[in-house]
């Protein structure tokens, strides 16, 4: 090596901090890691009598939303509508913001509870979901609460019916604002 000649002019360092090996994990490993944050697509549309909201059944029979974890590298409101149209075939339009949060109840001792971000998702097409015995099926705002209610322990069901009560009250202010910007 020449005088005045360093080493960091020949791109070696010799400082350079240890780096372990990247490591890659399968997406299965990945889901396990999360955090205990789910998202749930709160899928509805605008019927004859009004509100409706679609539910699907999970794999134990209970009536919710299309609802599931986070994913390494889509937003909530991308998750959200990820799983929508897994569980139910949705097609539609999300809110990037969540509108309600709720936690949802244990089922065993050792799970923990997870914390839900509920995003409103307008439905505008439906196809065939792509998760079995799911059976998306639309209800009346009423009849929603009613499915939700149905084997929860009465906190959990009063939390889903708060998130259905929240949920129709921002479809309404929407509609609103709406109509107040076409009409004259």
């Amino acid at each position: 090596m020449s005088e005045g000649e360093s080493r960091l002019s020949r791109g070696v360092s010799l400082t350079r901090p240890y780096q372990p090996p990247v490591k890659f994990f399968p997406l299965a490993q990945l889901r396990k890691l999360r955090k205990c944050e789910q998202v749930a697509a709160v899928c509805y549309r605008i019927g004859p009598s009004g509100v409706e909201f679609l539910l699907v059944r999970t794999n134990s029979g209970h009536w919710t939303f299309p609802k599931g974890g986070t994913e390494p590298g889509l937003t909530h409101a991308q998750a959200a509508a990820l799983e929508a149209f897994e569980e139910a075939g949705v097609h539609g339009r999300i809110e990037e913001a969540s509108f309600a949060q709720y936690v949802r109840q244990k089922r065993r001792a050792t799970e923990k509870a997870r914390s839900v971000n509920a995003h409103l998702c307008e439905v505008l097409r439906l196809d065939s979901p792509q998760e079995p015995n799911r059976d998306p099926t639309w209800f009346s705002a009423e009849k929603t609460k009613r499915r939700l209610r149905q084997d929860r322990p009465p906190d959990f069901a009063a939390e889903l019916a708060r998130v259905v009560d929240l949920a129709v009250s921002r479809i309404q202010r929407l509609r609103l604002g709406g109509l107040s910007s076409t009409g004259s």
